[in-house]
């Protein structure tokens, strides 16, 4: 059970971290640390001991995931991925019709 409420508290710091440093940064991974967490977790089997984002450039992030393996070694797992892409607003388009068709004058 305690195990159980330390993981459930590592991921709500985690998830918290995230959301500070995406906001800092102007803009997000395109994998989550917690997702990076849980595909970490998922592999090794281990027990996550600690887990931090790190921007590596322009668009790539670095999610870097200490575990403890079952077999008692500690691992720093590294999970890289590119910023997601802002979606596109409303107004990027300059001028757009209403009937979707140019509404440029004909001459």
């Amino acid at each position: 059970m305690k195990t159980i409420l330390r993981m459930s508290a590592l991921l709500l710091c985690l998830s918290a971290g995230t959301v500070a440093f995406a906001a800092q940064s102007g803009g997000e991974p395109a994998v989550s640390l917690e997702q990076a967490v849980t595909q970490v977790q998922h592999e090794t089997g281990g027990k996550v001991l600690s887990a931090s984002t790190v921007r590596r450039g322009r668009s790539t992030f670095e999610h870097r995931v200490k575990v403890l393996t079952p077999d008692g070694h500690v691992r720093v797992v590294t999970v890289t991925t590119e910023a997601s892409k802002a979606p596109a607003s409303a107004d990027s388009t300059k001028n757009p019709s209403s009937d979707g068709v140019s509404n440029k004058e004909k001459h």
